[in-house]
C-alpha cells in the first residue's frame, strides 16, 4: 500500500514538474517571438506633436514596418521578403539627426541628387512645383529671406536651390506651418531611417504637446480619459 502511495506521489510530482515546464517553454518561446518582432519586424510608435497633421494626428499610436527598408542578407530574402525602395512621397519613421535617441516622423519630399528649394511655401524638386494634396498650411503669412527678424520663419516659407547629396534625403512634415524638419536641420542620412509607418492601431484625442506633461496626475488623466476620447474610425487605417 505504502508503495503505491510513493509511486502515485512520484507520478504527481513527474506531472507538476512536466507541467511546469510546458508553460515555462511555452512562455519562454513567446517572449523570444515578441521581442524577435519588437527587435527586426515592427516597432510601435506614438505621435507626440502635431506637425504631420492631418495625415497623422496627436494621440495616434501606430505599427512601424521596420522591414520596409532593410537591405536584404541573403538572395532568398528578397523572394519571401521582398523590400521597398524608399522613394518621394513615402512617411518614413528616423532618429532625429541631433538626438538619436528620439524618433521622428516626416514625409520624404526629395532624394539624393534631387534638387529641393521653396518659394513662398510653394516645393519645387528639380524646378518643377510639386503637387502635394496632403499638405497643410495653417498660417497664411509669408517671410520672406530679407526680413533680419523672422530669419528661422523665413527658412520655413523659402529656402534657397540645394542638392540632396547622395546617401540622403530631404524630409519635412504634411503640417508646413508647424514642422521641425529638413529645413532646420539639414538632409537625413538613409542609415538613420527605421522604418514605414504602417497601420493606426489606437488613437484617441490627445492634448496639444500631452507627451510634455509628465506628473502623476497628468499621467493618470490620460489613463482615465484613454478609452473615452478614443477615435474609433481611426482604428486599423493604414497609413499612406
Amino acid at each position: 500500500m505504502d508503495d503505491n502511495n510513493k509511486e502515485e506521489r512520484t507520478e504527481k510530482k513527474q506531472r507538476n514538474k512536466s507541467l511546469f515546464r510546458e508553460y515555462f517553454e511555452l512562455i519562454a518561446e513567446t517572449a523570444l517571438f515578441v521581442f524577435f518582432v519588437m527587435t527586426f519586424v515592427v516597432q510601435a510608435f506614438q505621435i507626440p506633436t502635431g506637425s504631420m497633421e492631418p495625415t497623422l494626428l496627436v494621440g495616434d499610436f501606430l505599427l512601424v514596418n521596420k522591414m520596409a527598408y532593410a537591405t536584404p542578407a541573403f538572395e532568398w530574402e528578397k523572394i519571401i521578403l521582398p523590400r521597398k525602395k524608399i522613394d518621394q512621397g513615402d512617411i518614413v519613421v528616423f532618429k532625429y539627426p541631433k538626438e538619436l535617441n528620439k524618433d521622428f516622423v516626416k514625409r520624404v519630399v526629395a532624394m539624393q541628387g534631387q534638387k529641393i528649394e521653396i518659394k513662398d511655401k510653394q516645393v519645387y524638386v528639380d524646378d518643377v512645383d510639386i503637387f502635394e494634396d496632403y499638405k497643410v498650411h495653417n498660417d497664411s503669412r509669408i517671410f520672406s529671406n530679407n526680413q533680419y527678424y523672422y530669419y528661422d520663419d523665413s527658412i520655413r516659407d523659402n529656402l534657397s536651390p540645394q542638392t540632396v547629396p547622395p546617401g540622403h534625403c530631404f524630409v519635412m512634415g504634411d503640417n508646413r506651418d508647424n514642422s521641425m524638419d529638413s529645413r532646420y536641420w539639414g538632409f537625413l542620412s538613409l542609415d538613420l531611417i527605421k522604418g514605414r509607418p504602417w497601420l493606426i492601431y489606437f488613437s484617441y484625442r490627445a492634448e496639444r504637446d500631452a507627451y510634455l506633461k509628465s506628473s502623476f496626475r497628468e499621467r493618470l488623466k490620460k489613463i482615465l480619459n484613454f478609452f473615452p476620447k478614443a477615435r474609433w474610425q481611426r482604428m486599423l487605417k493604414t497609413i499612406n
